[in-house]
């Protein structure tokens, strides 16, 4: 139940953000979901895209540093304490959350984290044994259309 994220590494300058996407959009990858991370002079764009292999390969192919990392997605109540609740999860299993990030979708009373760990599994374990609904590629894929 992980998912594949890519980390694209680029300079912190103008122009240089819209370059991997235009690469994708030609190959027509969708973008689900995406956040940037950023110092002074560079940044970290993770993506979360339908056919993550292919589009590390396109972006690979035209010359950007590109890497796959495996992250959790994992649907939350979307109300106060929603996240809280999770982290919790997270506290009791004695996980360390490296980064989150969240989906622009919304699902009724739901909505959709990302999380990255060095133990996903693990992560995936507690979730499920507190009964948390963590999304495959298929589930997320179906959600966003």
């Amino acid at each position: 139940m992980k998912l594949t994220q890519l980390s694209v590494f680029l300079e912190n300058r103008p122009g240089r953000l819209i370059e991997p996407t235009r690469l994708l959009a030609a190959e027509g990858v969708k973008i689900m979901t995406l956040c940037l991370a950023d110092t002074a002079e560079f940044g970290i764009l993770r993506l979360i895209v339908q056919d993550p292999a292919h589009a590390a390969e396109v972006l690979d192919a035209a010359g950007w540093s590109v890497t796959l990392t495996e992250v959790v997605a994992v649907e939350v109540h979307d109300q106060p304490g929603g996240l809280a609740e999770v982290l919790g999860v997270f506290e009791q299993a004695g996980l360390n959350v490296e980064y989150v990030y969240a989906f622009t979708l919304r699902r009724e009373d739901r909505a959709i984290l990302v999380f990255r760990f060095q133990q996903p599994d693990q992560a995936i374990a507690a979730l499920h044994a507190r009964g948390h609904q963590v999304l495959d590629a298929e589930r997320l894929e179906a959600l966003v259309g």
